[in-house]
């Protein structure tokens, strides 16, 4: 694939690495909305959007309008997704978005809608969920965490869940979903080593996103 990576920061410079090693050629590296026109991205086959929740719209416009479908990394923007979904359909692309495109991450989330499934039945016990990630991160709690207490409602987990963040150092993600009673506790626990699960899993989303169309939320 041609790919063209939005954002060049930690994230955009090992997307750059890992997708040259996968055989793509990264053709564009942008890191503002106005580089985004139809001569720096000619023959694109896929944008990889790792940049900041305020440039998230005015690229997706931007990008939606040339053609290319899009691979979306950025969080903590999601009160605009009725307008981006919008924006998806009428230019007639593909998106794929997620709050973590882990592989990792993508199974704990079954796990976690699988545990929360059982422990619906078990009103004794209480259930939290706690992330930490580095210091420069911008959104707490992140959108992972959301997304995690999403999959216990959606489960049909009714009882209240505890929800907190920390911030410090230069920790790349550790989630963690927890019941507790009386008796004993259970805890389930994510923790990424680095980013490269993060980077890898957008890379795989942009093969897959390749001739589709429609919103796809991950």
């Amino acid at each position: 694939m041609n790919i063209a990576i939005v954002g060049y920061g930690k994230m955009g410079r090992l997307i750059d690495r890992l997708a040259t090693e996968r055989g793509h050629n990264v053709a564009t590296k942008v890191d503002d909305s106005e580089s985004i026109t139809a001569a720096t991205f000619k023959g694109i086959d896929a944008a990889i959007d790792f940049s900041i929740p305020s440039a998230v719209v005015g690229n997706v416009e931007r990008i939606a309008a040339l053609g290319v479908n899009i691979v979306e990394g950025t969080t903590a923007w999601q009160e605009h997704m009725p307008h981006v979904r919008e924006l998806v359909e009428r230019a007639g692309i593909g998106l794929v978005w997620s709050p973590n495109f882990s592989v990792g991450v993508s199974a704990f989330m079954k796990i976690v809608n699988a545990a929360a499934k059982l422990m619906s039945e078990e009103p004794e016990y209480e259930a939290w969920a706690w992330e930490i990630h580095h210091s420069a991160k911008k959104d707490a709690p992140s959108g992972t965490l959301l997304k995690l207490v999403d999959e216990m409602r959606a489960a049909g987990y009714t009882a209240k869940v505890d929800v907190a963040s920390s911030r410090a150092g230069a920790i790349p993600g550790t989630h963690e979903i927890g019941f507790d009673s009386g008796a004993d506790t259970i805890t389930l626990r994510h923790t990424a080593r680095n980013r490269e699960g993060f980077a890898l899993g957008a890379i795989k989303a942009a093969e897959w996103i390749v001739g589709k169309k429609g919103f796809y939320e991950r």
